[in-house]
């Protein structure tokens, strides 16, 4: 299979620049360290070409920021998306969230990207520069001459190591092959957690919980998070952003947020990514995910743009409430 490069998608951006068939690009830049990579709109050739970034650390999803800039830049922009991208691409096209024809979209493949606390805990907080192989981290510390030489397969962020898919399932031109939807292990920490009895999994929840900050990260990031103003941006909701009161505050923004995307989630991960805090909020959406297939048959949020949840799709075989208190007696 071929690899697919920085320069290569920095040529094809050009490309498309240069023949009017976008204004501007979606991508990725380098910021103040090698691993600090971030979100960025370019528009031109020279800035491509210094600051565009395709790594192991191209892990946010790019889908996100289609919702609040598509309508307020003149012609097309293209966008990179990788496999889980393209599901969050999917859910919010479905979601009229952005008019796609505004939109060129290139799929890329995915081998998996690194965990910078991952990376840190075998080789120290003193980087000073990383450099990819192609399966391979090289890192460069402050503190050793010789670099450290790590596994990419030892350091990938939770959601690649249980990646659901290395299948994009929207775009108008592919690099490289695609990829098939995986059988992967995504839901076995769910079930640990669901095994624990309620006073355990509550003593968990509160262990986790505890240590946000309430800065926002979460939501900010989601691509299933895109009101126009959030009930925790409201003044008048009682509800308002602040730090947390009481213990009752402290774990609400969280279950409001994980109901909110329930049936809309595509378990791309990003809130667990650029949690600042390591919380495993992941796993609050993917308890829905594991009850919606469950309660309603499979179902993957994005899969097809334009399909209709199980939770906002009624048909008279939906299971009744009755039902579902029963299997978890049973299950008890």
């Amino acid at each position: 299979m071929q690899k697919i490069t920085q320069p290569m998608l920095i040529d094809k951006a050009v490309s498309l620049l240069e023949n009017g068939t976008v204004s501007c690009v979606f991508g990725w830049q380098k910021g103040e360290f090698d691993y600090d990579i971030t979100p960025s709109v370019f528009k031109n050739a020279d800035d491509l070409k210094e600051n565009f970034v395709w790594n192991g650390f191209c892990g946010a999803n790019l889908s996100k920021y289609l919702v609040s800039k598509a309508d307020k830049i003149e012609g097309k922009i293209l966008v990179f998306l990788k496999p889980c991208d393209s599901y969050s691409f999917n859910q919010l096209l479905t979601e009229h969230r952005f008019d796609r024809e505004k939109v060129y979209a290139i799929g890329l493949p995915c081998d998996g990207m690194a965990d910078i606390s991952k990376v840190k805990k075998l080789c120290g907080d003193g980087i000073s520069a990383i450099a990819f192989g192609d399966d391979t981290i090289s890192v460069t510390t402050i503190y050793e001459d010789k670099p450290y030489e790590i596994a990419l397969k030892d350091v990938l962020l939770e959601r690649c190591e249980n990646c659901k898919s290395k299948k994009c399932v929207a775009y108008d031109e592919l690099l490289g092959e695609n990829g098939d939807v995986l059988d992967s292990n995504r839901f076995d920490e769910v079930a640990r957690i669901e095994a624990m009895t309620p006073d355990e999994r509550f003593a968990f929840w509160q262990n986790e919980l505890s240590r946000c900050i309430r800065c926002n990260a979460c939501r900010d990031a989601c691509p299933a998070c895109t009101c126009e103003k959030c009930v925790f941006d409201n003044s008048d909701s009682g509800v308002e952003n602040k730090a947390a009161a009481n213990s009752f505050e402290e774990k609400m923004f969280h279950i409001i947020r994980a109901f909110h995307v329930a049936g809309r989630c595509t378990d791309c991960g990003e809130c667990s990514r650029v949690c600042p805090q390591n919380i495993p909020l992941h796993l609050l959406n993917r308890k829905f995910i594991k009850d919606i297939n469950e309660f309603y048959g499979e179902y993957q949020a994005g899969a097809e743009a334009g399909s209709r949840a199980p939770l906002v799709d009624y048909t008279e075989e939906d299971i009744e409430p009755y039902d579902v208190f029963d299997r978890r007696d049973i299950d008890a």
